[in-house]
């Protein structure tokens, strides 16, 4: 068996010394947050303390407005009626994005609606479903273009 040079020894502990510094700097890191909870969670309230004052004062009503953004901006929802049932119910099971790529008439948006509730548990949506319904074909129907178009006048050639 060959002896181990010294640079091979070298190199081996340099390496066993980093992963001990990084273990060493997570057990750290995890202790002192699991030490310190208010520097990463700060609760609005302590049990068993009063409220303070921040937390009796009304909801501005510029939240709420940044509340209905942050949905369209998070699920690149259309702004329009509906569209808090859309997000509601339907980026419960996937994503927003599948909606909006998708284009699909009064009668397609129903079908899938369907399907979904036939074949993937679908909850029965109640009388939010007319509202989700016109939502989607106003805002996602066909007449809108959705993927890109397909190619046309294109001269294919073979590859050999």
């Amino acid at each position: 068996m060959d002896e181990i040079s010294k640079k091979q020894l070298s190199v081996l502990t340099n390496f066993i010394v980093t992963i001990v510094l990084l273990i060493a700097v997570v057990v750290i890191g995890l202790l002192y947050f699991m030490n310190n909870p208010d520097e990463w969670n700060k609760p609005d309230e302590v049990p068993g303390q009063a409220p303070t004052e921040s937390t009796t004062e009304e909801v501005p009503k510029d939240t709420i407005s940044t509340f209905e953004n942050a949905l369209y901006d998070t699920y690149g929802l259309v702004k329009d009626a509906g569209v808090t049932e859309v997000a509601q119910n339907c980026t419960q099971c996937h994503s927003a994005k599948l909606v909006t790529q998708n284009r699909l008439s009064k009668e397609g948006w129903e079908a899938t609606i369907r399907w979904m509730q036939e074949t993937q548990n679908l909850w029965d949506l109640g009388q939010n479903e007319e509202v989700i319904i016109s939502y989607l074909a106003k805002n996602y129907g066909p007449d809108q273009k959705g993927r890109r178009q397909n190619l046309t006048k294109v001269k294919w050639y073979e590859l050999q």
